[in-house]
């Protein structure tokens, strides 16, 4: 399927009301300075994130997606399933130091998460359009593009659960278990919560459904309580023997949202148990791993998985309570940005491997130290990856390996990730050259772009 939108691919302008005069971001100490700063970043990288929303929407966001190797037809076509034929199908496509998609003919489809995360970019590059020129680019409206992206997460929902979830949209082949379809995940369903929540502002439906996904949560994924706060699961077919740490930290991030746009005071109370008993298990060193126990785990203290804990902390504390996570933050963030990034911005798979530098590592680095305000380094990181992982303006490689890199484009985790982080980046760089410029609550309540389609 082929986007209505066909883009002109062409440089912004920045407008007058920004100066261009360049500065560190590390130092914006002046007014002034911090207007430079936010003129820089928009001149420099806002082509990157103009091309790379580009080359999802030529391709109305469809394309190679992780894990999607069951989707081959060749092996749909078999007459027997066998699992651990599926599992080496699955793992050949996903490790394979070339894209072996064609070659075993892997349905290409569109992700939920990433239909969440390239709605939130698409409102986030709309808000960024106030202090550009725009370029000619008839038939495209990034506003009227998330809310085509919003209508499509609330009908592309997994039906039959107490509330509004979601998952990946094709089968994936666990050791013990497989998942289907039909099977919406805590990790799909709160970027998209996340997205609906932002989407309000152009319509309060989205508010409406995504706000029963505290029922999906409490009752189709077991919310209990436990000794050190409480506990969730990640999703239908998940082992009883372990608990997935950073799924759990992201359902509590989803009810902080939720909690952040009605003010229920159950989602704030469900969402501090959660955190609870994610914090309580924090080792020593700082970060968490995978799953516990570890010894059930087949990661150890990696990157993004990191990253994601520490980002729903950092929203916790932006909401809810600064001083409850504090130490637990602290920790956290010196072990990952120590340990799992490079003094030149790359990032270390985990706490005792570099490789593979893997780009979803990468741009959840640039979410943290954005949403921390350390706005250097998340630069730093941004330019690492440009240098090593982007072949052409726009598009991104998945993975760098110590001798080769993995020359293939996955829609959601490359590009995806890439323009949302972008443009939160984008976004952060701009507020803070001037902090009224944009809401901090940007949901319904906005009425800056409602009906401005």
């Amino acid at each position: 399927m082929q986007s209505e939108y066909i883009p002109r691919i062409g440089v912004r302008r920045l407008s007058s009301t920004v100066s261009s005069r360049s500065a560190d971001p590390a130092g914006d100490s002046t007014g002034e300075n911090r207007s430079g700063t936010a003129a820089r970043a928009l001149e420099r990288y806002g082509p990157v994130l103009e091309s790379t929303l580009a080359y999802a929407r030529e391709r109305d966001y469809v394309g190679p997606d992780y894990g999607d190797g069951m989707s081959s037809e060749l092996l749909q076509a078999l007459p027997v399933e066998n699992r651990w034929l599926n599992l080496a199908v699955q793992e050949t496509v996903k490790r394979t130091p070339v894209d072996v998609r064609p070659l075993f003919r892997v349905e290409l489809r569109r992700n939920f998460k990433g239909g969440g995360l390239f709605a939130m970019a698409n409102l986030n590059y709309h808000d960024l359009g106030t202090e550009w020129d725009p370029a000619s680019e008839p038939g495209f409206d990034p506003l009227a593009e998330a809310e085509r992206l919003a209508d499509w997460l609330v009908a592309e929902r997994c039906e039959g659960y107490s509330g509004f979830c979601g998952g990946h949209r094709h089968e994936i082949q666990h050791l013990h278990t497989k998942g289907e379809p039909s099977d919406p995940d805590i990790v799909s369903t709160a970027y998209a919560v996340t997205a609906l929540l932002r989407a309000a502002r152009i319509d309060e439906r989205y508010a409406e459904i995504a706000r029963t996904a505290r029922d999906f949560l409490v009752e189709d994924l077991n919310y209990r309580e436990v000794p050190e706060g409480a506990k969730i699961d990640y999703h239908m077919n998940h082992p009883d023997d372990s608990y997935t740490l950073n799924s759990a930290a992201l359902g509590a991030r989803m009810l902080v949202e939720l909690y952040d746009y009605f003010g229920d005071e159950e989602y704030r109370e469900r969402a501090t148990k959660i955190l609870d008993h994610v914090v309580a298990n924090q080792t020593d060193r700082g970060g968490w791993p995978y799953r516990l126990p570890a010894s059930a785990s087949h990661l150890s203290m990696d990157s993004h998985h990191n990253g994601f804990i520490i980002e729903c902390l950092q929203r916790y504390r932006d909401v809810v309570d600064a001083d409850r996570y504090a130490d637990a933050l602290e920790t956290a963030l010196e072990f990952y940005r120590t340990e799992l990034f490079e003094l030149d911005g790359a990032p270390n798979f985990d706490e005792e491997n570099a490789y593979p530098r893997d780009i979803h590592a990468s741009t959840q680095g640039i979410l943290v130290f954005t949403r921390e305000g350390e706005l250097a380094f998340a630069e730093r990181i941004l330019r690492w990856v440009l240098a090593n992982l982007q072949p052409e303006q726009g598009r991104f490689y998945y993975r760098k390996y110590r001798y080769h890199t993995k020359r293939v484009t996955l829609m959601r985790w490359c590009q995806g990730w890439m323009s949302y982080a972008l443009s939160e980046f984008l976004l952060a760089s701009a507020n803070r050259a001037d902090p009224d410029r944009v809401p901090e609550h940007r949901g319904a309540a906005d009425p800056s772009v409602v009906g401005a389609r």
